[in-house]
């Protein structure tokens, strides 16, 4: 089918003009990356605070790495922390060391993991392209640059990678290590195929000519970001890059010749000997405590079981790629369609370079499969499809940036425009949704107990009306461009919504979530360190935020129940040799609820929600407290 493409004229003019000088085109390349990682991840990256309650658990795990130099045993508040391998606490301590412990250092792995996935998924659809126009020649030489850097865009730029990036804990890295494994394993399968196609027949296997032990450079990098995946996540981080890479070679019918090009046994040996050694000294030290602990608790029973109380009915996921991949989430659909991945044996007959869409769907619906037959569920877990979905959605673009045929004015899409019509139609009702969500953001939000006062803040900084005016602007300006036919814009006006949206309204919302439910734990941090008295202790009653030790560099006694805190205090003060004092933190609507008597305690600070008091327990002798 044929559609009429309009195409600001000066604007592409503009474009050949800097793709014709390969060093002009270099350099705005780089500039461009540069300022959307920059605007996604870098901009206030260290400005927030820790937010409880996992960030935390990483940052002083780290530290406690770099101060004790015991790089094997994360510990975390005096006792093991297994939840996950090392290397998320090897990238943090070695930032600490370079740049100081704060949160740019906690936040910096993930950060550069997010750029880094943005740069290698710009730079593996530039090249698929390029590969394409060289087969089929087009009259346009900005698609492949432009097609890139949509690619680049939507992989920063969407809720779920910012979220993510942002935040000292594991889930980003694995994913930049996924990721990024698989974009190597595609370029390395893809290189080794190069010349290699069939003429209207199904592909025949060659073995390379290279008679190299050693696979191609791509497929060790491969191995290498596997290795990483492990020692980040363990398991998984094999698993889902075997699943993904198996289930798309048995697609194309090139399993076994990959396997032998790909010198699998050699690849394993690496990847074991990367990861392994550091999984055998941790459980030499800590024997079974380590491996009940990480692979029962933290990777059988999280698939298996509900754990922490993370479960989620089964369209959990379609909900939040629609909301965390938004607003591109809405022509995923269409994307896919645009593959036709049911015809194997179209894409087994095609150039490797040209399977991009299709490793990228079966990447995509991996994933996702595979963590919805998973019964714990949260939202980060399918992170590592984000890069796929937005390499569909630049793939889908991809068309409408070539320019007409010659002697035409009409260029080819594989699919009735009228999908896109409807597909873009519902991005015009989700922005208008989504905007009216914000006009009534304050009524939607709950109460938070940590934060009291952050609804009426947030209604009185106007940031919500003006996060709507935004997305109603944007819903516009695309309604406007599906009237006139101008589908090309569609998607740069969606990245450009999101980005205003991000620095005008996201980023001032978060600071205020900081100042509000964040600033007070820290300022409740340097109470404790101001007061405490050598040798006492400080017990936590009613509620768990390890920022408190992260910041006070103090170990914390942490007691769940308000009933658990008063027996414990009781039990200190009938010891014989009982210490002079202890320090209570507490939430400020719970602490008289406690029933302690006025002699027994002194208030020593109240910072937001929160309150420091030192119990006496030369005065409190033996009296019995009521824990009823």
């Amino acid at each position: 089918m044929r559609l009429k493409l309009s195409f600001p004229h000066a604007f592409e003019q503009w474009l050949n003009k800097i793709v014709k000088r390969p060093s002009l085109a270099v350099t705005v390349l780089i500039v461009w990356l540069v300022v959307i990682g920059w605007v996604a991840y870098g901009w206030n990256l260290g400005r927030v605070g820790l937010i409880d309650e996992t960030e935390p658990l990483f940052a002083e795990a780290s530290r406690q790495m770099l101060i004790t130099g015991d790089w094997i045993t994360p510990y975390f508040n005096g006792e093991t922390r297994f939840d996950k391998p090392a290397l998320i606490y090897w990238l943090q301590a070695i930032a600490y060391a370079v740049i100081g412990v704060n949160e740019w250092a906690v936040r910096l792995p993930s950060a550069l993991a997010a750029m880094g996935v943005m740069a290698l998924v710009f730079s593996t659809v530039y090249w698929s392209l390029t590969k394409k126009d060289e087969l089929k020649p087009v009259s346009s030489l900005t698609r492949p640059y432009l097609a890139a850097a949509v690619a680049a865009a939507v992989t920063a730029l969407n809720p779920e990678m910012i979220i993510w990036g942002r935040t000292g804990v594991s889930d980003m890295l694995l994913t930049g290590c996924i990721a990024s494994a698989l974009l190597c394993f595609f370029r390395g399968y893809a290189e080794e195929g190069t010349g290699d196609r069939g003429q209207g027949t199904e592909r025949r296997d060659k073995i390379p000519n290279n008679q190299s032990p050693f696979p191609n450079k791509w497929y060790l990098a491969c191995y290498a970001l596997i290795a990483g995946a492990i020692l980040t996540k363990g398991p998984v981080g094999i698993v889902l890059p075997g699943l993904i890479i198996g289930a798309f070679l048995l697609y194309v019918g090139q399993l076994w010749a990959v396997v032998r090009e790909m010198r699998l046994l050699l690849g394993l040996v690496i990847i074991f000997c990367l990861s392994v050694p550091w999984y055998l000294l941790v459980t030499w030290r800590n024997g079974w405590n380590y491996i009940n602990s990480f692979f029962g608790y933290h990777n059988i029973e999280r698939f298996t079981d509900v754990v922490n109380g993370h479960s989620a009915p089964w369209y959990f996921y379609f909900l939040i790629v629609l909301l965390l991949f938004a607003p591109y989430s809405v022509y995923l659909p269409l994307a896919m369609i645009r593959l036709k991945f049911w015809q194997r044996s179209h894409w087994r007959t095609q150039e490797r370079s040209q399977q991009l869409g299709l490793f990228a769907f079966i990447w995509f619906i991996t994933i996702f499969s595979f963590f919805t037959a998973a019964v714990t569920k949260l939202p980060s877990y399918v992170l590592p499809l984000m890069p796929a979905a937005a390499i569909l959605v630049a793939l889908l673009w991809s068309d409408f940036f070539s320019q007409p045929q010659p002697n035409t004015s009409k260029t080819a899409i594989t699919y009735p425009i009228s999908f896109l019509q409807v597909s873009s139609w519902i991005n015009v009702v989700f922005l208008s949704v989504l905007s009216v969500a914000l006009f009534h953001l304050s009524y939607l939000l709950g109460k938070d107990p940590a934060a009291p006062n952050f609804n009426q803040m947030l209604q009185n900084s106007g940031l919500p009306e003006i996060g709507g005016w935004i997305w109603l602007l944007f819903a516009v300006i695309v309604a406007v461009l599906i009237l006139r036919r101008q589908w090309q814009a569609i998607i740069g006006v969606n990245l450009l919504g999101f980005a205003a949206f991000l620095m005008i309204m996201m980023m001032p919302a978060l600071l205020l979530v900081d100042q509000e439910r964040q600033l007070p734990l820290r300022d409740l941090s340097a109470a404790v360190v101001q007061f405490q008295k050598p040798q006492e202790e400080i017990i936590m009653v009613g509620f768990k935020k390890p920022s408190v030790v992260f910041y006070s560099r103090k170990p914390i006694k942490f007691i769940k129940l308000r009933k658990e805190g008063i027996e414990y205090i009781q039990n200190v003060a009938n010891q014989t040799n009982h210490p002079a004092s202890m320090l209570l933190l507490t939430e400020k609507r719970n602490f008289f609820k406690m029933d302690l008597q006025p002699d027994n305690y002194q208030n020593l600070a109240i910072k937001g929600a929160y309150q420091l008091t030192r119990i006496n327990f030369k005065k409190m002798k033996s009296q019995k407290l009521d824990i009823s």
